[in-house]
């Protein structure tokens, strides 16, 4: 018998190989070893999928997503959208792999599974050039980054706890 899903996914975005691209994926990477998660939340590394995360996504109370963003910002700032601002800004490119997540949000509205709450924990890169490792810039923005994902779960009535060693 399958498991079913948690009333909340928080997901990480991005491209390990591309520089501060993999910003969302090391942001839950970052929450996972800082806090203890309680039942109801799946933490999940999404890469660079697309489509194959609308299961995944399908349902959910709360969908936190991290990823990278351009929007126009200083590098490093981090943007928080909510619900009907996140779909609305896929008019223009936020995301160096906008159509995968835009395709999986439209479908999700076309089935009727597109989750009751949605965040989107952006933060603008500093370079999404070919390496490994954030830049400098991004980098710094990590904790605030794990802070509003903190802040995003307890939006949903869900409370963390710091793991020994971790303030």
């Amino acid at each position: 018998m399958e498991k079913a899903p948690s009333p909340v996914l928080v997901l990480g975005i991005g491209n390990l190989l591309l520089s501060d691209e993999a910003v969302g994926v090391r942001a839950i990477e970052a929450l996972a070893e800082r806090y203890e998660l309680p039942p109801g939340v799946d933490l999940l590394d999404g890469g660079t999928c697309g489509m194959e995360l609308i299961g995944d996504m399908a349902g959910r109370e709360h969908l936190i997503v991290a990823d990278a963003v351009l929007t126009g910002a200083a590098p490093g700032s981090v943007v928080i959208l909510r619900d009907g601002e996140v779909p609305a800004l896929f008019g223009r490119k936020i995301s160096p792999h906008q159509l995968g997540l835009a395709d999986v949000l439209s479908a999700l509205h076309l089935t009727g599974e597109f989750p009751a709450r949605l965040t989107l924990v952006g933060v603008v890169p500093h370079s999404v050039a070919p390496a490994i490792g954030l830049s400098e810039v991004v980098a710094g923005s990590l904790d605030t980054v794990v802070a509003q994902l903190v802040a995003a779960l307890a939006e949903s009535g869900i409370g963390v706890t710091p793991k020994e060693g971790n303030p």
